[in-house]
């Protein structure tokens, strides 16, 4: 049974000042002209999983522009423990303009993060900002790995967080004319336990999702190969974690005055990168045109939802963000077929309804427009 957001509820979201959808399963497509909203919708649905939500936004930026600085996401989700609801959002700003913690709820019982949303629901999307993920820098293409490791395993983030923080605090150590080795010691003990812990996840999902990939044949969605390029990933596998730790550690130990010269931490799994090869012809997925590369990306993306189907036993809901309006027909309907057989709650944004007629399996499309949302019928 796949995951589901039954209802949804936003209160000075983006520019939704207050709306609310009730949704089934299948295809729920959300089409209007351009700045209606469509994205800000899905949006608010990414924020039903632990991080920054789909476009990496801060959480002040998120409230609407004539409220008053707070917003709320509430869901009504149905998952592997049944119905539940989920809520998340933030109270007004102080005066001083600093910015408040996120809050998060389950059955409106405070939890400590959105990291225990991952037992009623996994999401997982597609925006049009990751079409350059394989010529774009490889901060992008960790940023990605680590929100498919997260759907994998919802403490990912904390983890990664828990690294950058260790990694500054060395930083700022080295800059230091005469630093104190107790503490670098300290430091540098922790950052190598979380830089093994970061990495490990992502060798596993790498692992897993290579399985996956490997067994899609035939479709206009080409399988990748993928790896991680990154000397400490390779050692997980063959060595014991501790080993691979004691290791960096001493990297971090014999690097330490090339990089309080250099200001940053120059080696470790946070400079990482993930290889991504075009399998049919054996090139860089870089390399590939740019219909192949949303192709591949694509493929990529369903994979992945396989994997936690596979998983969790639960179809991931899915955001597909303008990916039809780049599609010819022949893999757009491929698409929506792919989806059909995967099971999973998919929202879908276009500016062109015609795009949509395509779906075989039950479909509502909904009418967006400057922040109004108009059920207008329902496909079967």
């Amino acid at each position: 049974m796949p995951a589901l957001v039954r209802r949804l509820n936003l209160h000075n979201f983006r520019n939704y000042r207050t709306a609310s959808l009730e949704a089934g399963a299948g295809t729920i497509a959300l089409v209007g002209p351009n700045g209606a909203g469509k994205t800000n919708l899905i949006e608010a649905i990414s924020f039903l999983m632990p991080g920054p939500g789909l476009r990496r936004a801060t959480l002040n930026e998120i409230a609407f522009n004539e409220g008053d600085g707070s917003w709320a996401v509430a869901a009504e989700v149905e998952g592997a423990f049944g119905l539940a609801t989920l809520g998340t959002g933030i109270e007004p700003p102080p005066e001083d303009g600093a910015t408040t913690a996120r809050q998060c709820r389950i059955d409106r019982e405070p939890v400590s993060s959105a990291a225990a949303f991952a037992d009623h629901l996994r999401v997982i999307w597609l925006t049009p900002a990751m079409d350059s993920l394989f010529t774009g820098a490889p901060s992008e293409r960790r940023r990605f790995l680590d929100r498919l490791a997260l759907a994998v395993d919802a403490g990912h983030s904390s983890r990664v967080n828990a690294l950058e923080r260790s990694l500054r605090s060395r930083n700022r150590l080295l800059e230091k004319a005469r630093a104190d080795t107790h503490w670098l010691d300290a430091v540098e003990h922790e950052t190598a336990e979380l830089a093994v812990a970061v990495a490990s996840l992502r060798v596993e999902t790498v692992r897993r999702l290579a399985a996956v990939l490997a067994k899609r044949n035939n479709s206009p969605f080409p399988p990748v190969a993928i790896a991680i390029d990154g000397w400490l990933e390779d050692l997980i596998p063959v060595h014991p974690a501790s080993d691979v730790e004691q290791r960096y550690r001493a990297v971090l130990r014999d690097n330490r005055g090339r990089d309080a010269a250099a200001g940053r931490t120059l080696d470790g799994p946070h400079l990482s990168d993930l290889k991504v090869v075009y399998a049919a012809k054996d090139i860089p997925a870089a390399d590939a045109s740019t219909g192949e590369q949303k192709a591949l990306l694509i493929g990529l993306v369903l994979a992945h939802a396989r994997l936690l189907s596979e998983m969790i036993g639960a179809a991931p809901v899915l955001l597909l963000d303008e990916v039809l309006a780049h599609l010819d027909p022949t893999r757009r309907l491929a698409l929506h077929r792919e989806l059909a057989e995967l099971g999973a709650q998919t929202w879908m944004t276009g500016a062109d309804p015609a795009l949509f007629r395509e779906i075989e399996s039950p479909a509502a499309l909904i009418e967006v427009k400057s922040g109004t949302l108009s059920p207008e019928r329902d496909r079967r």
